[in-house]
């Protein structure tokens, strides 16, 4: 009898154990993600300041003293409630922070196909609710909007090339990691958006 009570109490005590365990990691993970998206806020707050300064004429001006990016357009959707700053550089340091411009692509706005990648848990989280029509402006540091019409969004290889090709007009193309659900980040597959500009 008393190994009895011994072995369920035994078993009582793994079970709580094994609870406590799966607990503490889900408030970790939960911890970790409000972090992640605590930062990238905080951060659009910071660069926004230094879009001002920039946009006042103060040239590349660093958000934060050890920062080795700066904003070099301001991105907006009106029809999705998204107002956000592009920076310079895709890196992964960089789009912890915010969308990255993808260096050896023309500025948003100028001819050509301005790429922008971002993550699709965060700044870019937004491109799973575009359609074909939907708008998206574009700010350059001189206060000049510039006006995009969505005309296509698919996914594609990581590989595949033809994303950053300079197809002869300007567009903006918004790239972001697929699925927007995936458990791991990375992988594979990219869910690319392509919108043209509106005068041409």
């Amino acid at each position: 009898m008393t190994t009895r009570v011994g072995l369920a109490s035994s078993r009582t005590a793994v079970r709580v154990s094994g609870w406590s365990v799966l607990l503490a990691f889900a408030a970790w993970h939960g911890g970790r993600a409000a972090w992640i998206e605590a930062k990238a806020h905080l951060a659009q707050a910071l660069i926004r300041r230094a879009w001002r300064q920039e946009s006042a004429g103060a040239g590349d001006k660093r958000p934060w003293p050890w920062a080795d990016t700066h904003p070099v357009a301001r991105l907006i959707v009106p029809g999705r409630g998204v107002d956000t700053f592009v920076l310079a550089g895709a890196s992964g340091r960089t789009l912890a922070f915010g969308p990255g411009h993808l260096e050896g692509t023309p500025l948003p706005g100028a001819r050509g196909n301005a790429v922008i990648s971002g993550h699709r848990d965060t700044h870019f989280a937004f491109l799973r609710r575009l359609e074909r029509g939907d708008q998206v402006e574009v700010e350059g540091r001189d206060g000049r909007r510039h006006r995009f019409v969505v005309s296509s969004t698919r996914v594609v290889d990581r590989s595949d090339l033809r994303v950053v090709a300079d197809a002869g007009d300007t567009r903006l193309t918004l790239v972001t990691c697929y699925p927007f659900d995936a458990i791991r980040p990375g992988g594979p597959l990219r869910y690319v958006v392509v919108a043209r500009h509106a005068d041409g």
